[in-house]
C-alpha cells in the first residue's frame, strides 16, 4: 500500500518536472565576438606603394635613436600617416638600454574614427637594430643594420593600410601604432627588447582600449611563411584561427598551420597588459640559422632591400585588407 503511494508521488513529480522543463526558454545562443562576413568588393591594396615605403625607410639610414636618420625617418612616418587622414599623436619616452645609456624614443600613433567604441590595434616597430651582432665578422658587431625586413617591412604594410582605411571607412576604429625601441636588446637578456611596446602597455595613451591587436614583424621576405606563433595562440587563439582560416580560404599559401618557435616580440607586453594580440611573423628567419643561406640575414648588415618582395607584400596586404573589411565585431 505504502509502495503504491510512493510510486504515484514519484510519477506526479516526474510529470510536473518534465512539464516545467518544456515551458523553459532555451538558452540564447551568443554570437562569437568576432566573425567574418562575406563581402564581394574589397578596397585595393597597392604593394608598389608598400615597397616604396620600405625602401624609403632604409634610404634614410639606420633608424637608431640619436642619429639624424632616426629624426628624418620619424618625420617621414608622421607625415605619411597624416596624409592618409589619420589623427597622429606621439608618445615620447626615455629608457635605459643594456649598455647603460639613457635614450629618447617615440611611439607614433595614427588613429582612424577615434571616437568609435569598437577598435582594432595594428602595430609594427619602426626602429632598426643598432648593432649587427649576428655578423660573422666581429668587427661589424657595433654597426647598425638597415632593417629592411626587420622593422621597415611591417611599417610599410601599415602605412599602405592607412591609405586604404583613410579612403574606405570601416565600421570600427583603428589605431596604427609604430613602436620605437624594439630591437635594442642583447642576447643575454630580454630587458632591452620591446621598449616601445612595454612603455605603451604600461602607459596606455589612448582613450579606448582595442578589442584586439595584430602585430607585423619580418613580413617582407621573398620566401616568407607565416606560421602560428605559440604566444599568439595562447593569448589570441580565436583570432589566429579566424585570420589563418580567412587567409587560406582566399588562396594564400603563406599562412601555415604549423607551430613556429616561440617569439618574444611586441605582442608579449601587449598581451601581458590585457590587449589580446597576435603576431604575424616569418619566424624561420629568427636566429639566422636557416638551411637557406640567403635567409640568414637576421640581425646582420644583409637585412636590406635585396630580400624584400613586392609579391610577398601584396599577398600579406591583400589578406589583411580582406580580413579587416570582412570583420564584424559583435
Amino acid at each position: 500500500m505504502n509502495f503504491g503511494k510512493a510510486t504515484v508521488v514519484l510519477i506526479l513529480f516526474a510529470v510536473f518536472f518534465t512539464s516545467c522543463k518544456k515551458n523553459e526558454e532555451p538558452p540564447a545562443v551568443q554570437p562569437p565576438q568576432f566573425e567574418i562576413q562575406k563581402r564581394d568588393n574589397m578596397p585595393v591594396f597597392d604593394s608598389l606603394n608598400v615597397y616604396e615605403y620600405v625602401k624609403r625607410q632604409t634610404e634614410f639610414g639606420p633608424r637608431v635613436s640619436g642619429l639624424p636618420s632616426w629624426e628624418n625617418a620619424k618625420k617621414y612616418l608622421i607625415e605619411s600617416l597624416q596624409k592618409s587622414g589619420a589623427k597622429v599623436t606621439l608618445q615620447d619616452f626615455e629608457a635605459v638600454v643594456p649598455w647603460g645609456e639613457k635614450m629618447k624614443f617615440t611611439n607614433i600613433i595614427g588613429s582612424f574614427n577615434p571616437d568609435a567604441a569598437k577598435r582594432v590595434l595594428l602595430c609594427a616597430h619602426w626602429d632598426s637594430r643598432p648593432h649587427a651582432d649576428k655578423e660573422a665578422d666581429s668587427s661589424k658587431h657595433k654597426t647598425p643594420i638597415p632593417g629592411a625586413n626587420d622593422g621597415a617591412s611591417g611599417t610599410g604594410v601599415l602605412l599602405e593600410l592607412a591609405n586604404v582605411i583613410g579612403k574606405n571607412k570601416l565600421d570600427y576604429g583603428v589605431d596604427i601604432v609604430l613602436f620605437d625601441g624594439e630591437d635594442y636588446g642583447v642576447s643575454s637578456s630580454l630587458e632591452g627588447y620591446c621598449l616601445g611596446s612595454k612603455h605603451f602597455a604600461s602607459n596606455f595613451p589612448l582613450p579606448i582600449k582595442p578589442k584586439f591587436g595584430i602585430l607585423l614583424d619580418l613580413v617582407g621576405d621573398i620566401e616568407a611563411v607565416y606560421m602560428r606563433e605559440p604566444a599568439s595562440m595562447q593569448y589570441a587563439g580565436d583570432l589566429v584561427e579566424l585570420l589563418w582560416r580567412y587567409a587560406q580560404s582566399s588562396g594564400n599559401s603563406r599562412f601555415k598551420d604549423f607551430i613556429s618557435q616561440p617569439i618574444y616580440d611586441d605582442h608579449i607586453p601587449l598581451n601581458e597588459a590585457g590587449i589580446k594580440t597576435l603576431n604575424i611573423i616569418d619566424a624561420g628567419l629568427v636566429g639566422a640559422n636557416s638551411a637557406n643561406p640567403r635567409r640568414n640575414y637576421w640581425h646582420t648588415l644583409n637585412d636590406d632591400m635585396r630580400n624584400i618582395s613586392k609579391t610577398t607584400l601584396y599577398d600579406l596586404g591583400r589578406v589583411l585588407t580582406g580580413f579587416l573589411y570582412s570583420l564584424k565585431i559583435n
